[in-house]
Formats: structure tokens, C-alpha cells, sequence
């Protein structure tokens, strides 16, 4: 029997999840990236590139077969019925993967990393909920470092997830990524938390 428990990290665009990630994966703990895994799976699982292109048209994937974001990107963001069905058929098979994963670790502690975990319901499939946050405006200026966005297409992305005002209640640890807090002292009290 496996008891390694499950701990969902999320957090709005730009809060620094990954980074967080980054650091709990160089002190051993085994991270799973939701996003990458689900990426991957949307080219290389051929039963789901053809429901995809049944749902977006063969527009979805450029000649080469690979994954056409910027179309997706703007056809989600623009239509949330779109995106709730592309949610559908990815979601699941992530889970499936994670699942696959959780049995087969030893650690004691296994992170998942995903951006809309609360707004999907799929945090009550973890059995702890992390949530990094901060300023709003410290998290558009890290995407815009990162993506080259507009203000207003980060705002337009932002307002498709929850507010953290909203995710709070619902998280059993919050890392303050404000560049102010230190983060290995809130990293070291979250595991010590969760351990006992």
C-alpha cells in the first residue's frame, strides 16, 4: 500500500508556482507537472489529437503535428464552453498519469503542480492544497518577462481564474512568493506541517 501523500500546488499566472516547484524537486521531493504532462499528452496520445481536432477542426495541429497554440490559445480564452470541453477530454488522462506515477513512488510527499486546480474541483482529489500567491502586479511583470504579454492579454488570462481573495479558504498552506517573505522558511514549515 502507497502512503504517499498527495499535495496540489497552484496559484494564478505569474505567482511563481514553478519556481516553487523547482525548489521542492532540488530538495528530492518528485513534482508533477500537470501542464508539461498535459502538453505532452496532446501530442502523443492520438486518440486525443483526434477528439481534439473533432472539437477545434484540423486547425488545432499545424502540418507538422504539433500543437497549434496560439489558434487553441485564443479559441479557449475566447469561448469557455471550448474550453471547459478541451478540460474534458485532457484532465482525466493527466489524473490517470499522476495516479500512474503516485503508485510508484517511494516519497513521502508527491507534488502536482497545476494552474486551475480549485476552479476544475480537481483539489479535492489531493490529500493537501498549497497555494502561492502574490501581488498582482509583481505576477504581470513576471509574464511579461516571461511570454512578451500584453497587460491586457495577462489581465484577460488572469480573470479566467479565481482570485487568490477566493482560493485562500480552500488551501491548507500559502506560500507568500512577494519577493519580500523568505521562501525556504515557508517551504521547511509547509513539509514539517504536512509531516506531522
Amino acid at each position: 500500500m502507497n502512503n504517499t501523500i498527495t499535495i496540489g500546488i497552484t496559484g494564478g499566472i505569474g505567482s511563481g508556482k514553478s519556481f516553487i516547484c523547482r525548489i521542492l524537486s532540488a530538495m528530492g521531493y518528485p513534482v508533477f507537472y500537470s501542464d508539461q504532462v498535459a502538453k505532452e499528452l496532446m501530442t502523443s496520445d492520438n486518440e486525443l489529437i483526434s477528439e481534439i481536432k473533432t472539437l477545434f477542426g484540423q486547425e488545432a495541429y499545424t502540418v507538422n503535428q504539433e500543437l497549434n497554440r496560439p489558434f487553441l490559445a485564443k479559441k479557449i480564452f475566447e469561448d469557455q464552453s471550448l474550453r471547459n470541453k478541451l478540460n474534458e477530454l485532457v484532465h482525466p488522462r493527466v489524473r490517470k498519469e499522476f495516479s500512474r506515477i503516485t503508485s510508484e513512488t517511494q516519497s513521502t510527499f508527491i507534488f502536482n503542480e497545476a494552474a486551475i486546480l480549485f476552479e476544475t474541483g480537481a483539489h479535492k482529489n489531493f490529500d493537501r492544497m498549497v497555494l502561492v500567491t502574490a501581488p498582482e502586479s509583481l505576477r504581470i511583470q513576471r509574464v511579461q518577462k516571461r511570454d512578451n504579454s500584453s497587460e491586457e492579454e495577462i489581465k484577460k488570462r488572469m480573470n479566467a481564474q479565481w482570485s487568490d481573495e477566493k482560493k485562500i479558504p480552500l488551501a491548507d498552506f500559502v506560500i507568500d512568493n512577494d519577493e519580500q517573505q523568505m521562501l525556504l522558511p515557508q517551504i521547511h514549515e509547509m513539509i514539517q506541517k504536512f509531516s506531522s
